[in-house]
């Protein structure tokens, strides 16, 4: 099952500093000035405080190379596979391609759009802050980039992920509106259980949803569209329709590209299908979806 820890890096802070402890199999593991690199930009999330300016990151040529192949890649990508409403907000964000933005970049133009704005995270937030920021459109995200011998592949969310999949996706009314019911829906929770439930439906929507489109299956989900890989095989998965039981107590793995994909048929059907779990969201939800569908936990 998935855990939102999974994702990240630990970090730690003592003695030695400020540490992130990179997995053996991570592109970065043992490269020495990576991963002294990674442990400053993780230093200057931590020693930010709310309401100053975020931490000024002074890319290497190395991390803008890596941002410009990126941009690059994905954009022709999206033309081919991303819903409309994507495309249409990362055209209004309009995010530079030849230089990696700082976050306060980005939230001075994705504020005026939707609302939303940036903070900095060192890597793992916890469950209820993390996702309970969205109702007061506070989006946290780290700052670092995947390594530099791997551009088109990270086994973490980078800065990369966080602002070309979620930030172009907040920039669109539609699903800024999204973010914040799941947001408010992260406040009501007072179970653990309710909270993971959640945040497993958001996996599969925000994070890897789909749609039908003019006769073609499109991604909206920033995990997929901020993945060089994944954006040309999610077509192949097996696509079921929108079903909240099955969503949220589903195993999967996050570790490969996500076999079972949920869809809705229309940008309104998800709208009215998401958007009314999330605004409906209580504790007991699960629990009555598990009632009205006993075969949903598979």
């Amino acid at each position: 099952m998935f855990e939102e820890g999974q994702l990240y890096s630990p970090v730690t802070s003592g003695d030695k500093g400020v540490v992130v402890h990179l997995g053996a199999d991570h592109p970065g593991a043992n490269d020495r000035d990576y991963r002294a690199r990674r442990n400053e930009i993780a230093a200057a999330a931590l020693a930010w405080r709310p309401g100053e300016p975020a931490p000024v990151i002074e890319y290497t040529e190395r991390e803008q190379e890596v941002w410009r192949i990126v941009c690059r890649e994905l954009s022709a990508k999206h033309e081919r596979y991303a819903c409309r409403a994507f495309r249409d907000a990362a055209a209004a964000l309009d995010l530079p391609r030849d230089a990696i933005p700082g976050l306060d970049e980005v939230s001075a133009r994705l504020e005026p759009l939707t609302g939303f704005r940036y903070v900095p995270a060192a890597g793992l937030v916890p469950l209820d802050e993390f996702y309970g920021s969205l109702a007061d459109h506070v989006f946290h995200s780290t700052q670092y980039v995947r390594h530099w011998a791997a551009p088109l592949y990270t086994p973490e969310p980078d800065l990369i992920h966080e602002v070309i999949g979620h930030g172009n996706l907040m920039a669109s009314p539609e699903f800024a509106e999204l973010n914040v019911l799941a947001g408010r829906a992260a406040r009501r929770c007072e179970t653990h259980d309710a909270l993971t439930f959640l945040a497993h439906v958001f996996w599969f929507t925000i994070e890897f949803g789909v749609l039908w489109e003019d006769g073609e299956l499109r991604a909206y989900g920033a995990g997929i569209l901020s993945s060089y890989g994944e954006i040309e095989e999610f077509r192949a998965m097996e696509i079921r329709p929108i079903d909240f039981a099955e969503m949220g107590t589903i195993d999967y793995d996050i570790t490969k590209y996500q076999p079972v994909l949920y869809s809705a048929g229309s940008m309104g059907e998800l709208m009215d299908s998401v958007g009314a779990f999330f605004a409906e969201f209580s504790d007991d939800t699960p629990e009555r979806l598990r009632r009205s569908t006993p075969a949903a936990a598979r």
